[in-house]
Parts: C-alpha cells; structure tokens; sequence
C-alpha cells in the first residue's frame, strides 16, 4: 500500500480486481471491465459524455439519481430525449421505450426502492445502446449481460467497500461506438476511453486515469474473495433475496407499514424502501415521524443511517444487500416495531 498505482505490484493488484469482478459477475469474455474515478457517478458520466449523441435519447427515471442523469442529458449535453418519468414508487412502462435510441436507466432505484425485474423488454436486435446504472443491483440481482451495453456500479453498495472508485462494463457494440464516434463536445480527461479512435487498453489493464486508493483496492479484493468462498454470485443473489424476505415477512403482518414501491414485482431486494400509515399521520407530520423513529433506533444502536433518502418520501431504507447477515436484520425487526409504538404514542 506504500506503493505507486504505476508499480507493477500494483498494477498487477488492480487487474486482479478486473478479472475478479468479471469472474463472479459471470460477464462475458468479450465485454471489457474497467476501473474509472469518482465512483459510479463518474463512470456514468464517463459512459454518457463519450458515447451519447449519435442519436436520440430514451431517458427513464423514477428517483433521484435517474434524474441526475436526466439533467446531464437534457440540460448539459442538450441531446433530443423520449422522456419516461414517473414519481417514487412507480416504474415507467418499459414497454414504450425505443430500444432503437441510445436508452439510459438505472437497474435499481436506491433511493426509490424501485427495480427493473428484468430485461425481457430489451430487444438483442437493438440499434441503440442500453446505459445501465446498476450501483445497487450488481452482486446481488440477475443481469442479463446480452441486454446491457454499458454496466456501471461502484464498490461501495452491495459488496460493501469504500466510495471513491467505480467500474464501467462495455459490451462490443459500445466498444464500436467508442471507436467509431467522436462526440461534438470536448471531453475531460477522466472522460477519456479512446485515443485516436481506438480504446486506451490500460483502462482495462489496471492502468487507471487517476490514483486510486491501494487500500480500497485490497479491501475490494477482499470482499471479492469472500464472495468467491461461499460460492459466487448465485450465493450472493440468495444472500440478498433472504435478507429481503426477512423485511417482507415482517411487513405482512404489520398494517403500519408498507412499500414505497406500487407493485411486488418492482420491489428492489437490495434498498428496501417503507412507507409508514396510521390514522395520527398526516403529511405534515410524516416526515418528522420518520426521522425520529430512525433516531429512536440509532441512539439505542440497533440500526444507523435507515431514514428515507432525503428526495423520497417520508420512511425507513432498509439495506438488505449480500454482505448483510440475516440474523441481523431478524433482531431489527421487533426494535422497529418498538420505536414506531413509542413515537406513534407521542403524536
């Protein structure tokens, strides 16, 4: 860790992180996995600055960071869009997006509790690119590698390592585009995946563009190794969906509480997204009802940091992702229960 990033050591450290993720996310061989700055922000941006602007725009969102990409598209690059928006809690109907436009989407909605459940609306035979922020559904849900063209994530959400990095997954035909399109506008440096119309290997080599952390790096390698241990990604996506059926199960038999999210087969498995009811709520009320219900539990030290998103309605976001142990969130259960009655008695 005393080492350059440039080192061969190094280097050798941050391809292994490549083929590591590639091997347990099953990705293709011929897709290629690499290491960017600025966390799965930065690889997004990277993705929609380089590739963007060859043709239309299908932008789909439904919580906060879909619609940051939407004010790049829009308002920063400027590009004609098919707007497909809807509030929190709701998924546009896929069915009306034109896979034949370049189509920009997030997997899974963490601040909505919002998911795609799967790729069944993407055509193979599509003309334009597919853009996935998959953050919080890498390692932990199904992703149909045939119908995404670019995959980004970073290594903070479901595997649990720090912020600070991300990863960007291109399949060949976003590769084509990359060699073959030179977008109008001027691109920054840590945009940059193409030198004279052909890919910068080392960005996929371990060469990065900026220093990352080599203490990250080892911590990533570590989870990773972990999850190879118990039997890669299968395990890790039954990991998750246990997790989340602890949440379900608790909230089944509880008429207090509800999902964000409108339909079951939209529900994220990963950030599990509720939604309080009583007769004592009112609008103006639910938000401070919510917060201090989060507080209640994180000063008795049983649950840190589940309070909504702060642009998503009023309610708890319960991590459910892979690394999370299910006896854990079993005890959580009966706390929250406690902390509701104790604040609901107040009102």
């Amino acid at each position: 860790m005393g080492r350059s990033h440039r080192s061969k050591i190094a280097k050798q450290r941050l391809f292994q992180v490549i083929q590591s993720v590639k091997e347990i996310l099953e990705i293709p061989d011929d897709y290629r996995v690499g290491i960017v700055p600025a966390s799965d922000t930065g690889a997004v941006e990277m993705a929609l600055w380089s590739l963007l602007g060859s043709r239309p725009v299908e932008l789909l969102a439904w919580e906060a960071f879909g619609k940051d990409w939407y004010t790049d598209v829009l308002e920063q690059l400027n590009l004609p869009t098919n707007q497909h928006l809807t509030e929190y809690g709701d998924l546009p109907d896929l069915v009306k997006v034109n896979f034949d436009n370049d189509v920009v989407f997030t997997w899974n909605g963490t601040s909505s509790g919002v998911r795609i459940p799967n790729g069944d609306v993407i055509p193979t035979n599509r003309g334009g690119l597919t853009i996935c922020d998959a953050t919080s559904a890498a390692f932990a849900m199904e992703l149909p590698w045939d119908k995404l063209d670019v995959t980004t994530f970073s290594w903070q959400k479901v595997m649990g390592g720090e912020a600070g990095h991300g990863i960007i997954i291109l399949s060949p035909r976003a590769i084509q585009r990359l060699e073959t399109w030179q977008p109008q506008w001027p691109l920054p440096k840590i945009f940059r995946m193409t030198k004279d119309g052909k890919l910068i290997e080392g960005i996929f080599e371990g060469a990065t563009i900026n220093t990352p952390s080599l203490l990250c790096v080892e911590d990533f390698l570590y989870s990773l190794s972990w999850a190879r241990s118990i039997g890669g990604l299968q395990q890790l996506i039954a990991r998750n969906k246990a997790n989340a059926k602890v949440v379900d199960e608790f909230v089944r038999v509880h008429d207090w509480l509800e999902y964000l999210p409108s339909r079951p087969d939209i529900r994220s498995t990963t950030s599990v997204c509720l939604k309080f009811k009583h007769h004592r709520l009112t609008p103006t009320n639910m938000a401070r009802f919510a917060q201090k219900v989060a507080l209640s539990l994180e000063e008795e030290g049983v649950a840190f940091d589940i309070k909504n998103y702060i642009k998503a309605p009023p309610g708890l976001r319960i991590w459910c992702g892979s690394t999370v142990e299910k006896e854990d969130l079993e005890l959580l259960m009966p706390w929250i229960k406690w902390a509701f009655e104790k604040e609901i008695a107040l009102i």
